[in-house]
């Protein structure tokens, strides 16, 4: 997919996985009230790329309906995940079921795979070791892999280097809402994975749980961020939807224009110098 800048300043395209997309917002699919509310999410949050659950149970819903007939594949790159996979070869092979799926439907997402190890089911935190091992074998199997860490720089750096084509650091635990909790350490991931080549994409993953953390994510320099529970739980998530869409893209704008310096004092907005004095008695 090739698209053109947005009009508004600052606003390039994302390039991610060899294609480029003019938001960057990736918003997930699982925990919507109903497939027709996760259709209207996802349109209002101005998104173009989709995450889906591979897992085979959670492509069809209790009444029999398919995920996939909710969800335009010829207007969203899907992304497959391996969500629930709590060990590298499990996860490869719901990569390469994904893969298979979404070449029958012609999808640009084909070969790529959000990749996710998870360590257990009380934290739901990726397992470092077992995270590297399945990126290294799917990267060797021709995959894109966009693949989810924890927010330590040096594992990061070491999904990097494993061939990831891109790392997704943990603002906080899945579907938690606590937001980006310890922005030194994305910090330094960006720092870290973007040694010697800036243009490497870093996504902000899991966390978030309003605009206003979104647009921290974005704001620390984050390419991009990708979240589901903060929308799917909202109380209103199309209204939710619009808000992180502009929040992903205020934040981005904001990065960009740079911060003023951080005072201990007060500055004056205005200078002192010329001001008119009052003498008494004149």
């Amino acid at each position: 997919m090739n698209v053109q800048a947005s009009s508004e300043p600052g606003l390039a395209p994302l390039s991610l996985a060899r294609q480029t997309f003019s938001s960057r917002l990736l918003v997930g699919t699982g925990k919507y009230a109903s497939n027709d509310l996760m259709r209207n999410a996802l349109d209002a949050s101005g998104c173009e790329i989709v995450t889906v659950a591979v897992r085979r149970e959670r492509l069809v819903n209790e009444r029999g309906e398919s995920l996939l007939d909710f969800i335009d594949t010829s207007r969203y790159t899907i992304l497959p995940n391996t969500a629930g996979c709590f060990d590298a070869k499990d996860a490869v092979r719901v990569a390469r079921l994904g893969r298979d799926l979404l070449d029958q439907l012609g999808n640009p997402g084909k070969d790529w795979v959000k990749l996710e190890v998870l360590g257990d089911r009380k934290t739901l935190l990726p397992d470092p070791v077992g995270t590297i091992e399945a990126t290294k074998e799917l990267v060797a199997d021709g995959f894109q892999v966009l693949v989810y860490s924890s927010d330590d720089p040096i594992s990061a750096v070491r999904l990097k280097d494993a061939g990831a084509a891109a790392v997704m650091p943990a603002g906080s635990p899945i579907g938690s809402g606590q937001g980006v909790v310890n922005r030194n350490n994305i910090v330094l991931c960006l720092d870290l994975l973007k040694e010697g080549d800036a243009s490497y994409p870093v996504i902000v993953d899991a966390g978030v749980g309003s605009a206003s953390d979104v647009s921290v994510a974005m704001e620390l320099g984050a390419d991009g961020v990708l979240l589901n529970t903060a929308i799917a739980h909202a109380r209103e998530p199309v209204m939710m939807a619009h808000a992180m869409r502009k929040a992903c893209e205020s934040g981005r704008q904001s990065y960009l224009a740079g911060r003023i310096e951080k005072r201990r004092y007060a500055t004056a907005s205005s200078p002192m110098e010329g001001t008119i004095t009052y003498i008494p008695g004149e």
